[in-house]
């Protein structure tokens, strides 16, 4: 017998600075059995730094074939892609040829050596964005991470502030490779 989901319900103040977007986001996320508190936070927070109103969860570590997050254009093309983690170079590629704009947060305790071994040969890539988070943030927030989550996220010159449970922690977005437009 399989293990169902754990659901998530997040609200997000968001005041991302950079892009000139101030919102509260409510959303629900399913953490899939096999899945890390890492690997949920790191999709909350790719969902609040690339948000726009048609962005949306797929079924994500359930599908192969599909992103964490994505938005859809009326057509049905893909109009943006977004990956977390430390993904296999070859699936970023695939994807900058199917979808307008893929874009990583790119984030892992051995993200280091997936960057060595992987960004140069995605660096180039017209449509594809690589942005990297200090891996010991991520791990914070997913050391408190609750079913209801509640967030105070600003933005500003690339670099994010999250407030929870009374705590402010920073990071800073690092582009790894092509632009960063839509998130810092």
């Amino acid at each position: 017998m399989a293990l169902p989901s754990t659901v998530h319900r997040a609200v997000v103040q968001l005041s991302h600075v950079d892009r000139g977007i101030y919102e509260t986001l409510q959303t629900t996320l399913a953490r899939h059995p096999s899945e890390t508190a890492e690997r949920v936070v790191l999709r909350l927070l790719a969902f609040a730094l690339w948000y726009e109103p048609e962005l949306t969860f797929t079924k994500g570590i359930c599908a192969g074939d599909e992103p964490d997050l994505w938005c859809k254009g009326p057509d049905g093309r893909v109009t943006l892609w977004v990956e977390v983690g430390t993904p296999d170079p070859e699936r970023l590629l695939k994807a900058c040829r199917h979808a307008e704009r893929v874009v990583l947060l790119a984030c892992g305790p051995a993200r280091f050596r997936w960057d060595d071994q992987h960004l140069a040969r995605l660096t180039g890539v017209p449509n594809l964005s690589v942005l990297g988070i200090d891996h010991a943030v991520v791990a914070q927030l997913a050391a408190g991470l609750e079913r209801n989550i509640s967030w105070e996220l600003t933005v500003t010159d690339g670099t994010l502030y999250l407030t929870t449970g009374g705590e402010t922690l920073e990071a800073v977005l690092e582009s790894l490779a092509g632009s960063a437009p839509a998130a810092g």
